[in-house]
């Protein structure tokens, strides 16, 4: 990622957070609908802790960009957790379709190319250490 990137990840975050909540349901609505594989990993009575968790850590990966030092092995601890849920590693594609269409929904018009090129770069570079740690 570059820096320019890092910059705009971190400034459409900000964004977001507002709306966190709304966010993280759209986020797993989306994500069940494009992918019904993953919908068995979520229990119905632990999916709203689920989406808190998801918001704190998408804070804590953006926030951390322009420190991987502290964010990759938090990334890889949670990649290996996931293999225990039984996330298989395609479902990350299908994890990064429903980010970033959850992204364009919330940030409207702030959702550009840029903004898609570095929220893609982004995820491309955390789900790829997760795949490896995962693996």
């Amino acid at each position: 990622m570059t820096p320019d990137q890092t910059q705009i990840v971190q400034t459409t975050w900000q964004q977001v957070v507002p709306i966190a909540d709304t966010a993280a349901t759209l986020f797993y609505d989306r994500l069940f609908e494009i992918d019904p594989t993953t919908r068995p990993l979520f229990r119905a009575e632990t999916l709203p802790e689920q989406k808190r968790k998801l918001v704190t850590m998408l804070n804590t990966v953006v926030t951390g960009l322009h420190q991987p030092e502290r964010i990759v092995p938090a990334a890889q601890a949670l990649a290996r957790r996931h293999v225990g849920y039984g996330v298989a590693a395609g479902q990350y594609d299908s994890v990064g379709a429903a980010l970033l269409w959850t992204l364009g929904q919330g940030l409207g018009d702030a959702w550009t190319p840029q903004a898609e090129e570095a929220w893609t770069a982004a995820y491309t570079l955390l789900a790829g250490v997760m795949r490896d740690a995962a693996a």
